[in-house]
């Protein structure tokens, strides 16, 4: 069996293997270049209401607390509250935070809970289980490099590295280097 028999082998057996993970990094990927726009890890939800018998000049207790959450009608676990300013109160549930004006009695509830599936992606790619998958991600990156190399050996002749895959190697190499050049020069 000759070589590029060999490396067509490796490079669709490897391309079949890889192939849930690189589902898994391209999505996770494309959410974490949009961080700024959105949270790709929670949905956030807010609710406004206008709060009856609110006072700033009111004492912060249990009792102010349990009443604006009546009004509101939140029922998440009480974690705590505070006061930041003299007109301001934030009341810490289990499933968000209650920000209240207490001037205006403007309250808005803030509720945040996890995205499925895509939370779970950007766990792995951003690694944040550490040890472990640092070793499944590394596997997985010396996995992309064979996978890439192998790739410029697959066709030969005109539409091979030879005639005008040449070509697209060096686009895709240019791309990122005129970038970086552009940026940081």
């Amino acid at each position: 069996m000759n070589w590029r028999k060999w490396n067509n082998i490796i490079h669709r057996d490897l391309g079949y293997f890889l192939v849930g993970l690189t589902v898994i990094y391209a999505i996770s990927g494309v959410a974490a270049n949009h961080l700024r726009q959105w949270d790709s890890n929670f949905i956030t939800e807010k609710k406004t209401f206008t709060l009856k018998n609110i006072s700033a000049d009111a004492p912060v207790d249990l009792a102010l607390v349990d009443n604006i959450l009546a009004q509101t009608g939140e029922t998440g676990k009480y974690k705590s509250h505070f006061r930041p300013t003299t007109w301001r109160l934030q009341i810490f549930l289990e499933n968000g935070v209650v920000d209240v004006n207490m001037n205006t009695g403007q309250a808005v509830f803030e509720h945040k809970r996890r995205r499925p599936v895509l939370r779970e992606f950007n766990f792995l790619h951003l690694n944040q289980a550490g040890k472990v998958w640092t070793w499944a991600a590394d596997i997985y990156a010396v996995g992309l490099f064979l996978l890439a190399v192998t790739g410029l050996f697959v066709l030969k002749g005109k539409n091979g590295l030879k005639g005008r895959g040449k070509w697209f190697v060096i686009a895709g190499i240019a791309i990122p280097v005129v970038f970086l050049i552009l940026y940081f020069y």
